[in-house]
């Protein structure tokens, strides 16, 4: 593997209410949505990661459940990010989060609670697939690899 080439480690929140999940739009990049969280810090593990990062955007510490999604893919020419979704089990608690108090607010352009039936793109593809098909939540760990060719 050549030096330039570099992994990195991300930590993103299923958090559904009432049938709907919970999607941010990142500052500079509205083409579509994505799970809030994001990376690693050096000497976390993927829990602290995902509970610091959903604390910093959202401002309400997450109730951890369990990992339902690794992802991998080329995010830039040199650069493959590894992906760890995990479900968030107090999604009521983020109804309104647009009004507290959030260290990391500016990341974030827009905070929007998506149906089934909303057509909205939502990366990596299979969240937003899954999501229509009412399969977020299960019992089996998902492996999504979704390279650029």
């Amino acid at each position: 593997m050549s030096k330039d080439k570099k992994f990195v480690i991300r930590c993103r929140a299923i958090i559904i209410h009432e049938g709907k999940l919970l999607v941010v739009r990142h500052a500079g990049n509205v083409s579509f949505a994505a799970l809030p969280g994001g990376h690693l810090e050096w000497g976390e593990d993927v829990k602290e990661c995902l509970s610091r990062e959903i604390v910093e955007e959202l401002g309400i510490k997450p109730v951890i459940g369990k990992l339902l999604y690794i992802s991998t893919f080329e995010d830039a020419e040199n650069t493959q990010p590894m992906e760890f979704f995990f479900e968030v089990t107090n999604g009521a608690d983020y109804l309104n989060v647009e009004h507290l108090t959030r260290t990391h607010a500016y990341e974030l352009s827009e905070i929007i609670w998506v149906d089934s039936n909303e057509r909205i793109k939502i990366l990596p593809q299979k969240i937003e697939q899954d999501l229509k098909n009412g399969e977020l939540i299960s019992d089996t760990i998902r492996y999504i690899k979704d390279w650029k060719k």
